[in-house]
């Protein structure tokens, strides 16, 4: 995935991330196997836990269903 798509998932994705009172580390996008994983990295203090990843995970993933910025499959991480 070029940079620039990449910088627009980011622009994209951390507001929500910022809503749950969460930080946005990094965003990967890789392809491992026949498979591509977005990967979102997120932080918080004190840490985060399955709870946080659940609730990112939700609300990203309809956004992102929604404007599909990436044209392919992939799995959201």
């Amino acid at each position: 995935m070029n940079e620039a798509l990449l910088q627009k998932i980011k622009s994209m994705v951390e507001p929500l991330v910022e809503e749950k009172g969460l930080e946005l580390f990094d965003v990967e996008y890789v392809k491992e196997g026949a498979h591509w994983y977005l990967r979102l990295f997120i932080d918080k203090d004190g840490g985060v836990d399955v709870d946080d990843c659940t609730a990112v995970s939700h609300v990203v993933s309809e956004m992102l269903d929604e404007k599909n910025p990436i044209p392919q499959a992939y799995m959201l991480e």
